[in-house]
């Protein structure tokens, strides 16, 4: 093989784990463009969270690579992580909201076994309390976390499973017990 095609066998191998990845039905997940700039290969998943016509939460997995490996990356990888979802009232008043958030991220990954390196990222909880005429409304809030880690092997499904486990926690959906896989629900 020439080189090329060398330096791109390990985002091949990424591609298809990501592609084979299989969610919770509630998560509806397809491919978006990816960002150009920060790595010779790219690929972007864009993801909603949907019970009942209603959406909980998105999200956005992108992972670049650079055959050549990037120092503050510590890898050949990167896997650049958002989620979003909308809290009931009681969750987003919690102080400990932040951490809990980054709990599951750093739990799932290692529920999923996804070994990974130089992780970072943010927890933002966005709360919004009315007054006056709108006094009635109930507390609203918004948790995001915006997050990145180096994964140490280019087979990225258990990454994305992670990825798909802080979504359904963000998003409120009960936690599947490991081996049960959740039946599609009936429409009507």
């Amino acid at each position: 093989m020439d080189a090329i095609s060398d330096e791109a066998a390990d985002f091949r191998v990424a591609l298809s784990s990501l592609r084979d990845v299989r969610m919770r039905p509630e998560i509806h997940v397809e491919e978006a463009p990816a960002p150009q700039r920060l790595a010779p290969y790219a690929i972007a998943l864009s993801a909603e969270v949907e019970v009942d016509d209603e959406e909980l939460g998105t999200g956005r997995l992108v992972v670049l690579h650079d055959p050549e490996g990037q120092e503050a990356w510590e890898g050949t990888f990167r896997v650049v992580a958002f989620v979003k979802a909308t809290l009931e009232p009681e969750m987003a008043a919690d102080p400990l909201l932040a951490e809990v958030g980054w709990s599951w991220l750093v739990e799932a990954l290692e529920a999923h076994g996804a070994a990974y390196a130089s992780i970072s990222g943010t927890v933002t909880r966005v709360t919004s309390e009315s007054f006056g005429g709108l006094a009635d409304r109930p507390l609203e809030g918004q948790i995001e976390i915006r997050v990145s880690w180096t994964p140490l092997d280019p087979d990225l499904a258990a990454h994305a499973r992670a990825w798909g486990d802080v979504l359904a926690q963000a998003a409120g959906l009960m936690p599947l017990p490991p081996g049960v896989a959740q039946l599609p629900r009936p429409r009507g």
